[in-house]
């Protein structure tokens, strides 16, 4: 018994993952049977009872720990790479001890760009219990940026005999119509992290509602919503990724006690989609409310004491607060004007639109277009800076129609729509009608919990 005990304390700690996974196997398997058929049991003093004895023999205690050290366990373990990673300590983070796996992540030009470019990739390792590497699949961004938005790179890396093999292959994302609701506390970001929603859902509500909602300045304590939407995964694992969020499909957000509502809808016969409200009225104007999706305004349209020259002075435009090198876009269909450094400007960017309006995007770390290029709404023309006059990164954004400036918000909530064709009308009151049971049932769910259709 003495020999016996000690074999299995030997076993215990050269295989922690094979006996903790056999026992938690072994543990599952009897609770799963219980629950399955305890429902259907009749009551036991209806049953016959009769005592039986039988003599049960058994293995030896030897011969069960050698039969369960055979047995190979495939463990499985996913995380994402970092940027202090090196390829023996991600596989050591994994629960994967190596050494030839981590020797080919060093060696090989495909298994390299698992700790390569950007971090922030999907990582899933499958070893045996004694960390032996079977196979390693990184999944991230597809390698074009046209197929960013659609598709995802898969790299594989496989054991095969005594060496590895590693593949790249670009796959399709596939969708999931997911559901959530949200009550307001502090901020919008806030409201959605709590209910497990993606930042790029909460990025598409502001943008959806900015033409009923200042974001910025009238949002409200307990303001709630109830959003439709769609959530990309990548072999069946959600995708975090920047420019990876699926399209919101419906929403509703009662803002002040008003309740505002919106679903997407794309027209077949032109072949463009926009969100409309319920009542058909379309949601998309001639600009957008902000250059930049959802940030914190850091100054308004208004006066203000000027941090450079220290004396109050009229902010002819807004500030938008944002680290260096975020994305800044057009708000509108124009034309580049100018694309350049200006004076206190830094690098600057003016856009010509129709009707004599001119839209600036200043103090810019990069610019994305040329003069005379043409440009749609919502195109990156820029990224954030800290160029010119500036204390610190942010977006100086300006409005000006002939030559006067105007509050950006103001004409952005006061610009000209494009109707829902006549001809759509049929089909898509069939649409607002099973976007207002999806939202109903969206509205049910608490904070938290995020549902799959």
């Amino acid at each position: 018994m003495l020999k016996a005990g000690r074999l299995a304390e030997a076993f215990a700690a050269k295989h922690p993952r094979a006996l903790t996974g056999s026992v938690v196997g072994v543990l599952s398997t009897f609770a799963i049977t219980a629950f399955g058929i305890a429902p259907l049991a009749p009551d036991a003093q209806d049953l016959p009872q009769r005592q039986v004895s039988e003599v049960v023999t058994t293995d030896s205690l030897e011969e069960q720990l050698a039969a369960l050290a055979a047995n190979k366990l495939s463990l499985t373990r996913n995380d994402f790479t970092r940027s202090s990673d090196t390829a023996d300590s991600l596989l050591r983070r994994m629960g994967a001890f190596d050494a030839a796996a981590a020797a080919f992540l060093r060696s090989d030009p495909l298994a390299r760009r698992v700790l390569q470019g950007r971090v922030g990739k999907m990582v899933q390792v499958s070893a045996d219990a004694s960390g032996t590497v079977d196979k390693l699949i990184a999944r991230f961004p597809a390698e074009k940026s046209e197929q960013q938005a659609t598709h995802f790179s898969r790299l594989t890396i496989e054991r095969q005999g005594k060496g590895f093999a590693s593949r790249l292959e670009t796959v399709a994302m596939q969708s999931q119509v997911r559901m959530g609701s949200g009550t307001v506390q502090t901020s919008l970001f806030a409201a959605t992290d709590d209910a497990r929603i993606p930042d790029g859902v909460a990025s598409q509500l502001a943008d959806m509602f900015s033409g009923d909602i200042d974001f910025h300045r009238e949002l409200r304590k307990g303001d709630r919503f109830s959003v439709v939407y769609e959530s990309l995964t990548a072999d069946g694992e959600p995708i975090n990724w920047d420019g990876a969020a699926g399209r919101v499909v419906a929403a509703e957000f009662v803002n002040n006690g008003r309740s505002h509502s919106a679903v997407w809808y794309r027209d077949e016969a032109s072949g463009r989609g926009s969100y409309y409200g319920f009542d058909g009225q379309n949601k998309r104007r001639a600009f957008l409310a902000s250059p930049m999706e959802f940030s914190r305004v850091t100054s308004n349209f208004s006066m203000r004491f000027h941090p450079i020259l220290q004396t109050w002075r009229k902010h002819l435009g807004t500030d938008y607060g944002a680290p260096t090198g975020t994305a800044v876009r057009s708000v509108g269909d124009a034309t580049v004007d100018f694309a350049g450094w200006q004076n206190g400007f830094g690098n600057v960017v003016h856009l010509r639109h129709a009707g004599d309006r001119t839209t600036v995007y200043a103090h810019l770390s990069k610019i994305d277009v040329k003069k005379g290029q043409r440009v749609e709404q919502g195109q990156r023309i820029g990224a954030v800076g800290s160029t010119g006059w500036a204390t610190g990164p942010h977006l100086h954004f300006e409005f000006r129609i002939g030559g006067r400036h105007q509050d950006p918000r103001l004409v952005a909530r006061a610009s000209e729509s494009v109707p829902l064709p006549a001809t759509a009308r049929a089909q898509f009151k069939q649409q607002v009608a099973s976007a207002q049971t999806q939202l109903q049932v969206a509205a049910t769910i608490a904070n938290g919990v995020s549902a799959a259709d």
